[in-house]
C-alpha cells in the first residue's frame, strides 16, 4: 500500500478508517482499473492499481517540486525589517470579512496606499486612471478563478503594464509562496488563507525579493522610455 506521495515525497499518514476505506475501494475494483487520488499536500495525481501499488512511479511526466517549507513564517524572522520604501497604491479585491481586514492591515504596515473593492467592474474602471503596483485578488470573488473576468483580464494584460504589477492570489486551495503554482496561474504570488495571520511577514519577504530580482530591469526600461 502506498505510504508517501511520489510527487512531494511527504508521508500520506492515512488513518485506520481511511486505510480501511481505501482497501475496500481497491478490492471492489476490476482488474486493470486504476484508482486516482490527490496528494493533500501538493495535489499530485496518484494512480493505484487493484493491489494498491503506485502506478505513477514509472510515469514519464515531469514531477513538480514540492511547495516551499514555511516554518519561518511563525518564527517572525522578517518582523523587524524596515518598511518597504516607495511603494505606491495597492488594489485589494476581496469580500468584506475579517480576512480582508487582516490583509489591509498588513498592506498598510508595509507602506501601501489602499483601494479596497469587492467588485471587479469598479476595479477595471479604476485601473484605467490609477497606476497600481500591487493587486490582491480573492480567488472565488467572481466565481471559479478559471472563469473570472478579472483574472482573465490580468492574464491578458499587455506586458508593458503587467510587468509593473505584483499580482497576488489568495484562496483556500493554494500553497503559500509556491512560485511554480503562482506561475501556473499567471500571478506573482499565491497565499493560502490559513497563512493570512502571517501576511505582514510574507510581504516583508516577497516584496524586497521581487524588487531585488526585477528592480534593475525596471529602472533600465524606464531610462529608455519603455514604461
Amino acid at each position: 500500500m502506498i505510504s508517501e506521495c511520489p510527487g512531494c515525497r511527504k508521508a500520506l499518514n492515512l488513518g485506520p478508517e481511511q486505510k480501511a476505506k481505501l482497501k475496500q475501494t481497491l478490492q471492489s475494483m476490476e482488474q486493470g482499473k486504476l484508482l486516482t487520488i490527490k496528494c493533500p499536500f501538493c495535489r499530485y495525481t496518484i494512480k493505484l492499481d487493484k493491489n494498491g501499488r503506485d502506478k505513477t512511479e514509472n510515469s514519464s511526466a515531469v514531477i513538480p517540486p514540492a511547495p516551499p517549507e514555511l516554518s519561518w513564517l511563525t518564527s517572525g524572522v522578517f518582523e523587524m525589517e524596515d518598511k518597504v520604501e516607495d511603494v505606491p497604491t495597492a488594489l485589494i479585491l476581496y469580500k468584506d470579512s475579517p480576512q480582508r481586514e487582516r490583509i489591509c492591515k498588513a498592506m498598510e504596515s508595509v507602506g501601501y496606499q489602499l483601494i479596497v473593492l469587492d467588485s471587479y467592474h469598479e476595479a477595471l474602471e479604476r485601473m484605467r486612471f490609477v497606476q497600481v503596483a500591487c493587486i490582491i485578488y480573492q480567488d472565488d470573488l467572481d466565481g471559479p478563478l478559471e472563469e473570472s473576468p478579472f483574472h482573465l483580464y490580468m492574464r491578458k494584460l499587455p506586458m508593458d503594464r503587467r510587468r509593473y504589477i505584483f499580482y497576488m492570489l489568495i484562496g483556500p486551495h493554494f500553497n503559500s509562496l509556491y512560485d511554480l503554482e503562482a506561475l501556473a496561474h499567471s500571478a506573482n504570488l499565491t497565499v493560502n488563507i490559513k497563512d493570512l495571520e502571517h501576511m505582514e511577514v510574507i510581504l516583508r519577504k516577497v516584496i524586497p525579493d521581487y524588487e531585488k530580482l526585477f528592480g534593475a530591469y525596471m529602472e533600465e526600461l524606464s531610462a529608455f522610455g519603455r514604461r
